[in-house]
């Protein structure tokens, strides 16, 4: 199959808790490493949840210490893995006027938000706004083409990706660096989302507290982390001999229009948006040969994107997989996460498993990877859906196709 637009992924780079570099994800991912550990959210260790922190991470090297003040721990988490992705990609090889960035956040900088009520200083504005990473990052490569930002719950990393292949079909830029960032670890953040009940509060086994669509499923974990890639026109990337991932071949987005945090019951939004990149990417559901879910964990979520997909492929059809078992809930940067994911299995030929799935929810009738499994050659779907009933589907194809 060839797509004339189809764009390409050159560079990739990642900061989480289950890797900060895509290599040591990949291992983790693999062997169902999950690094999550009880979290103090608060300087007096009131607010203790599982989740999956970053403890040893560090800007230096990337970002100045005049620039560390100026910037949210999300921030510096997404300039590092925009600056390894680009890194990765060999760097950037268009004017600046023709590059672009399109980042997604759902909380922006409110570690620093949090930190600063009542008491604000002059840096508080920009450390605080949704965008400061679109221009860090825009900043530090010096583009000078279109800058933006999308919030769009658990689905803005899926939506910066989705947007920034757009800017390159359209003709608006030959490169974009694209991805998500999020460091929600704040004590309002956790114990809003526990007494949410979407969240797992309490555990025997932290490690293994993640577990979607599993029959015994609690909840989701929360994680900080950034995802980016390079994406760039797939002749460009050819021409210059660019070792190239995958390419992104379709993109969906739909509104659920339904309830302001719980899914459509019968997964009619996911559903809508599934047909609708799989309708972009020119390709038939019998085509995709892997699914990776967006799978938080949550009772209503899981069981609402698994008739979605039955809906769309039909039962077990399909090879799922469920990222967030082994990385976590990043929130905003988990579609991006999951994007580059999604690019690493078609890179690898392989699809890691689902981690901690020990008895499958007999309601989700889904053939869910519990161990590593060849990837047969196809194209690819990566799903995300936001509160908000915001939902963003891209689909991948190898770069070989």
């Amino acid at each position: 199959m060839t797509r004339e637009d189809a764009v390409a992924v050159t560079g990739l780079g990642v900061r989480c808790g289950a890797g900060a570099t895509t290599r040591e994800l990949w291992e983790n991912l693999l062997h169902s490493r999950s690094t999550a550990t009880l979290h103090a959210f608060d300087d007096e260790n009131t607010v203790v949840h599982p989740a999956y922190p970053m403890p040893d991470f560090t800007p230096e090297g990337y970002l100045t210490p005049k620039e560390v003040k100026r910037t949210d721990r999300s921030v510096q988490l997404g300039v590092c893995a925009a600056m390894d992705a680009v890194t990765d990609a060999g760097g950037l090889h268009t004017p600046a006027g023709r590059a672009a960035v399109v980042t997604g956040t759902t909380y922006g900088g409110v570690i620093s938000q949090e930190h600063g009520i009542g008491q604000p200083d002059v840096l508080y504005p920009a450390r605080v706004m949704p965008n400061a990473g679109a221009y860090w990052i825009s900043s530090k490569f010096g583009i000078t083409g279109p800058s933006l930002t999308l919030s769009t719950a658990c689905a803005s990393g899926t939506h910066a990706v989705g947007e920034a292949m757009e800017l390159i079909r359209s003709g608006r830029a030959d490169t974009v660096v694209t991805g998500g960032h999020e460091s929600p670890f704040t004590a309002t953040t956790a114990l809003a989302f526990a007494r949410s009940g979407a969240m797992v509060t309490e555990c025997d086994e932290p490690a293994r507290a993640s577990r979607p669509f599993d029959a015994e499923r609690r909840g989701f974990l929360l994680a900080e982390a950034a995802a980016f890639m390079v994406l760039e026109r797939l002749d460009l990337a050819r021409a210059r001999g660019a070792r190239i991932y995958a390419t992104l071949i379709g993109y969906g987005c739909t509104s659920d229009a339904h309830h302001l945090t719980a899914p459509h019951p019968d997964g009619a939004g996911a559903t809508a948006c599934m047909e609708q990149a799989l309708a972009d990417a020119g390709i038939a559901p019998d085509a995709v040969t892997h699914v990776n879910a967006h799978g938080t964990g949550t009772t209503l979520n899981d069981l609402a994107e698994a008739r979605a997909i039955t809906s769309v492929f039909g039962p077990a059809a399909v090879p799922v997989t469920a990222s967030k078992s082994v990385t976590g809930h990043s929130l905003g940067a988990a579609g991006a996460l999951e994007a580059v994911i999604t690019a690493m299995s078609l890179h690898e030929g392989l699809l890691p498993p689902t981690a901690h799935l020990t008895r499958l929810d007999p309601q989700c009738e889904l053939d869910v990877v519990v161990r590593p499994r060849k990837l047969s050659a196809g194209p690819a779907l990566s799903n995300s859906f936001g509160f908000g009933g915001h939902n963003a589907c891209v689909v991948l194809d190898s770069a070989q196709r």
